[in-house]
């Protein structure tokens, strides 16, 4: 994405309601050396009424596996799963590009329940 890029048409606050995003917690990160593209298989925990949900994310520039397990993150949580290879991924976790164009990870600043909605 180009972070030099117009914004894209107004919505209205009712649109941006129907995007359910959520915090979780990264309970496990695994390789996915069968991805298109770099990523890793993340587990995440979305608390007790979301559950436990997996995504792909193409985060291998800016993180290891063994510094993401434990990770607060954000994910959209209502998009429907997509299949990617052998793979479905249930949520979309959150980034915004770094200087290089890779995925650096949106997480709260501070340490909140699982499940909790953005707003």
């Amino acid at each position: 994405m180009n972070p030099d890029a117009a914004a894209t048409p107004q919505i209205v606050f009712d649109d941006f309601l129907k995007v359910d995003i959520r915090v979780g917690r990264i309970l496990a990160a695994e390789p996915f050396p069968e991805a298109r593209k770099p990523a890793y298989k993340l587990t995440i925990d979305f608390g007790k009424a979301i559950g436990t949900r997996r995504s792909s994310a193409q985060i291998t520039k800016n993180y290891t596996l063994d510094e993401l397990e434990g990770r607060l993150v954000l994910a959209v949580v209502n998009f429907p799963p997509r299949q990617i290879g052998k793979f479905m991924s249930q949520v979309l976790t959150l980034g915004v590009p770094d200087a290089d164009g890779e995925v650096v990870l949106i997480e709260p600043s501070q340490d909140v329940p699982v499940g909790g909605r953005l707003y």
